[in-house]
């Protein structure tokens, strides 16, 4: 799992201790307590719509959502997941655009909601942070081009055995080495670029071949090694 940093202390301290900062005028600051949230979501809680304008960042202080895009066929297509530690929205802040995704929570959340004016300004008198953030900027990028890459070269046996390492090494394990998150086999295929009884079948080849371990919705890496042969990985 992601563990906050210096810099992502500075979103909780604008948060938390506003005043502390030194800033904000008396009259900001009143208007900061009144705009600031604390949202504490279920899963498939909604926390951003793609299309929407935005209106503040949000950061994850507690659970995991999903970044996803609604295809022309209807079907989800997931882009990545956010952990503690993790600001949704920013990118689409820094843009002026509307957000390029929808957000939902996959379990109990809890998101700190900062207003823009707040987080702007913030930027402006943080330069470490304002580094944090373009860092964050050219990881997500990453990502996309990870994923628009496996989805156009990769066979969707090769493509479940990457992303099952890369929601490994993103969201870690629980204490019986089950990946932290439940994904309904329908949200593996969606993940995977893939029918949804194909997903069933390859992880029922995975199983079998004593590649992982299934437990319901939770999955468990038994060989590393092969996955990461199989994927053609670099992590």
């Amino acid at each position: 799992m992601s563990e906050f940093n210096e810099n992502v202390e500075s979103i909780k301290n604008l948060f938390e201790h506003p005043d502390s900062l030194g800033v904000f005028t008396k009259e900001e600051l009143i208007e900061f307590e009144q705009e600031k949230k604390i949202l504490t979501l279920k899963k498939g809680d909604e926390i951003i719509q793609e299309g929407a304008t935005p209106k503040g960042i949000y950061c994850i202080i507690k659970g995991t959502a999903k970044l996803f895009k609604i295809g022309f066929n209807g079907k989800e297509q997931i882009l990545r997941f956010a952990n503690a530690g993790d600001i949704i929205g920013y990118r689409s802040i820094l843009s002026q655009e509307s957000f390029g995704a929808s957000a939902t929570a996959m379990n109990p959340t809890e998101i700190y909601y900062i207003p823009e004016k707040f987080f702007l300004r913030l930027l402006e008198l943080n330069p470490k942070l304002a580094f944090d953030i373009l860092q964050r900027i050219a990881k997500d990028l990453g990502e996309y081009a990870r994923t628009i890459t496996y989805l156009a070269q990769k066979t969707v046996r090769e493509r479940l055995a990457e992303v099952l390492l890369l929601l490994e090494a993103k969201l870690g394990t629980d204490k019986d080495g089950f990946i932290n998150i439940s994904l309904t086999r329908e949200e593996m295929a969606n993940l995977i670029g893939t029918a949804t009884e194909s997903a069933i079948r390859l992880i029922s080849e995975f199983k079998t071949d004593e590649l992982i371990e299934v437990e319901g919705r939770k999955i468990k890496i038994l060989d590393h090694h092969k996955l990461t042969k199989l994927g053609h990985v670099i992590l």
